[in-house]
């Protein structure tokens, strides 16, 4: 589903100073964007952008690069840092399909998946699921250390520990309920409160590749 347009989302994309426009001058090298040695961590899918505007609040030392492949919901995540005033935050408009054309082999220190499309229905759709394996070999060629995902969709959420199980991914910090477990430092995206407020559970872990393992 693509999101509403907005009348101001064109001013903000042109505007923003948090957006990178353009990425292709960056290619293999964007955490030079940053100006800064600091690692990066790297939010797939920034829904409206307050998960990666305070996470980066909380951690001046990181940098956050956010992506999005929606313009309009990148403009409004992008509006969000703004007003929160996230400093060591930057936004590009990218799918996931293309992460090994921009980024290189130990650029992204962190990888958060959070509440991404669950894509339900035929069995050819699981590869669209950002937990497939094909995306997780993906990430394991850009040498991810390691990886957090979230979501509400518990058919999505059992896919993935059997996706990153039997590519010998290590799984830890497992919650089928994450409100429940209060976990320590939990940064909420505004769809997750909402549903967590309803009183459905959330699910949540990490995920280390299995290159990581013998460090």
């Amino acid at each position: 589903m693509r999101a509403r347009k907005k009348k101001w989302a064109s001013g903000e994309l042109a505007n923003n100073p948090r957006i990178i426009r353009n990425a292709d001058e960056y290619v293999g090298r964007i955490p030079q964007y940053f100006s800064n040695p600091n690692p990066m961590y790297l939010e797939i899918g920034c829904g409206k952008g307050r998960f990666a505007a305070q996470t980066s609040r909380q951690n001046p030392n990181i940098n956050y690069l956010a992506i999005e492949r929606e313009a309009v919901i990148l403009a409004a995540a992008a509006r969000t840092a703004e007003e929160l005033g996230a400093n060591s935050l930057a936004f590009i408009l990218l799918d996931a399909d293309v992460l090994l054309k921009y980024f290189r082999p130990g650029d992204i220190q962190r990888l958060y998946i959070n509440f991404c499309d669950p894509w339900p229905g035929k069995k050819k759709r699981a590869k669209r699921r950002l937990t497939h394996e094909k995306y997780l070999t993906m990430y394991e060629e850009l040498k991810i250390p390691e990886l957090h995902f979230k979501t509400d969709n518990r058919p999505l959420f059992e896919f993935s520990l059997e996706s990153l199980s039997e590519s010998d991914w290590h799984i830890k910090n497992i919650s089928l309920d994450l409100l429940a477990s209060e976990a320590e430092g939990n940064v909420m995206t505004e769809y997750e409160e909402k549903f967590s407020s309803m009183g459905f559970p959330i699910y949540r872990l990490e995920a280390v590749p299995p290159f990581m393992r013998n460090k």
